[in-house]
């Protein structure tokens, strides 16, 4: 019994979306441990119970994504988790709606169907897979690399901040105006975000209200590390000062070390990308040499079989080193 090369390329595309939206949308099982550890130690954030038209209110300012009433509809309808998405967006920092963020992949969507099946001239069924991976796939990747460098911002200038709040404690000021000394002194991310905390005490939440508000925006086990800090030694009591200065020490000590793990694996993370990208410079390579011997990968069903058997097998390569050279700490 034959098959079908356009089935076999629709079916491996497929499995190809499938693989990238698991590794893509799920949640590690090591993060949700640590999540769990913490909320044991420091509580999960304190919420006040509201009223019932403040509930209305801030569920519907919550929900309006967009400007364009069918799009809120096909929203709320059709996508399965949007407050995930919605707390992704919020962590690059940017002023990023669900909107706009779902007419960026519509719109990258159809353009590269055009250009995949008009221009490349590609059949329809494949220019519509490969329209449609990329076209997710790219902008996820655009915030989430968002997503780091500003997490990796905060994470240098963190314990600058604390030196701050430390200083402020010894020469006689409360908490809340060192971290408001924080938020005017300190560039942005963490200048904006402890403003937000200063913000939050000023319309009457507690300090540790106000920064558990801001931990979903910042996660990172420094920012929960300081968070555990207060609420300890708000219980037990003891010099605050010396606490936080202790955990500025050890959060310079822990970015040392990994620094000097990336140093150590900085020959397996060349030799991924020198192995991941070998396969497209040859390829490049052989377009100017010979277009005519490369384009039968293209033209004809067996290689455009072939094609996509090296992609996928390739993508699930690159997945495995990179799995191989992240270290947590």
């Amino acid at each position: 019994m034959s098959l079908n090369p356009q089935l076999i390329l629709i079916l491996g595309g497929g499995l190809f979306m499938i693989l990238i939206a698991v590794i893509a949308f799920s949640g590690g099982e090591h993060d949700t441990l640590i999540k769990k550890r913490i909320e044991r130690v420091g509580g999960a954030p304190v919420r006040k119970q509201k009223k019932k038209g403040q509930e209305q209110a801030k569920l519907l300012k919550e929900t309006k994504d967009s400007n364009f009433v069918a799009l809120n509809f096909l929203i709320k309808t059709f996508l399965p988790n949007p407050q995930k998405l919605r707390h992704r967006l919020a962590c690059t920092g940017r002023n990023i709606g669900l909107g706009e963020y779902l007419m960026v992949n519509t719109a990258l969507v159809g353009t590269l169907f055009f250009v995949f099946a008009f221009i490349i001239m590609w059949p329809r069924p494949i220019a519509t897979s490969a329209a449609i991976a990329i076209g997710l796939l790219f902008p996820h990747m655009v915030t989430g690399s968002m997503i780091k460098r500003r997490l990796k911002k905060f994470n240098e200038g963190f314990p600058e901040a604390i030196d701050t709040i430390c200083r402020g404690l010894r020469s006689g000021l409360p908490i809340t105006e060192t971290v408001a000394t924080v938020g005017r002194e300190l560039p942005d991310p963490i200048g904006i975000e402890f403003t937000r905390i200063s913000d939050g005490v000023k319309m009457g939440r507690s300090i540790e209200e106000a920064m558990w508000e801001v931990a979903p925006r910042l996660d990172t086990p420094e920012y929960r590390f300081f968070i555990i800090a207060l609420a300890i030694q708000r219980e037990t009591g003891g010099n605050l000062a010396e606490t936080l200065g202790n955990l500025a020490d050890l959060l310079r000590k822990r970015r040392q070390l990994k620094l000097k793990i990336k140093a150590m694996s900085s020959e397996a993370r060349s030799s991924a990308m020198i192995i991941g990208s070998l396969p497209f410079l040859m390829f490049t390579m052989l377009m100017f040499v010979n277009p005519d011997y490369v384009m039968t990968l293209f033209n004809t069903s067996g290689g455009r079989m072939l094609l996509a058997g090296g992609l996928t097998w390739l993508s699930m390569g690159v997945l495995v080193m990179r799995q191989m050279v992240n270290f947590e700490i």
